[in-house]
């Protein structure tokens, strides 16, 4: 009984696409004039990899272009990187 009851809540809660731990910070640019950010982001997948593919998409959609990925982490990492990304902290 409480195995079918798990899978039926399973199959209610929304699967948002991302994992509640996994964070990648990064650095951007814009061109003329040249502008450079760091941040941190949520990342649906905790590798380098997927972390470049999600973030060039989501920067450039609001005209910043990813340079690179400088890591990837759980929870943990956050605080000690949040007064460094300023407003670019899970901005994108």
């Amino acid at each position: 009984m409480s195995l079918i009851l798990g899978v039926v809540v399973t199959l209610l809660i929304p699967d948002s696409g991302f994992s509640a731990d996994c964070y990648a910070d990064y650095k951007a640019k814009q061109d003329n004039p040249l502008r450079l950010h760091y941040g941190v982001a949520q990342i649906s997948e905790c590798s380098k990899g997927a972390a470049k593919a999600e973030l060039s998409a989501r920067l450039a959609a609001q005209g910043w272009t990813l340079l690179n990925i400088v890591s990837v982490f759980d929870e943990s990492g956050l605080a000690k990187r949040k007064q460094s990304a300023g407003p670019n902290y899970l901005r994108f």
